[in-house]
């Protein structure tokens, strides 16, 4: 018995110092905020508002940073910078092989309420709507509206199945 304890002591002091230094690795991020680069910010707080988002501030004279939100959610913008843009030429994403990686933009999902309403909202303003609301097989309901520079949301809500 008093062998057995003695290798646990020693074990345990021998990966002591590789936890100590683990445990200093560990993060907790406290949120994210995408950055997307844009040719137009007045253009693109436009486009944001069309369905449902705010402009929550811009910097510089002219502006070349800038951030909308909606709810708790918030997505920075930078013109012609930080990141990738550019529109394919797919009228459609998810529909044909392929066409999801036309885009050169960056792709996010925005969890909603009600992806149906989002998408009446969308349609309404004359949005790309690169694939209607669509309920998938990994429980989800999501429909794609692609922004003029190519980034594209997957407007989203996960399903309910009654059991």
């Amino acid at each position: 018995m008093h062998d057995l304890s003695f290798s646990f002591v020693l074990s345990f002091r021998a990966i002591l110092p590789l936890y100590s230094c683990l445990r200093g690795l560990l993060m907790i991020a406290k949120g994210v905020n995408p950055i997307l680069n844009v040719s137009d910010i007045a253009a693109t707080f436009s486009w944001f508002e069309k369905w449902g988002w705010k402009k929550l501030w811009d910097w510089g004279t002219p502006p070349t940073f800038a951030a909308v939100g909606s709810g708790e959610v918030c997505i920075f913008l930078c013109q012609g910078a930080q990141g990738g843009r550019g529109k394919g030429l797919n009228a459609t994403t998810f529909t044909h092989d392929g066409d999801e990686a036309a885009d050169k933009g960056v792709w996010m999902s925005v969890w909603v309420e009600d992806v149906d309403e989002v998408h009446k909202v969308c349609v309404a303003a004359g949005l790309d709507i690169t694939m209607p609301p669509t309920d998938e097989p990994w429980d989800v309901r999501e429909m794609h509206l692609r922004h003029p520079d190519g980034h594209v949301f997957r407007v989203s809500k996960g399903l309910e199945h009654e059991h």
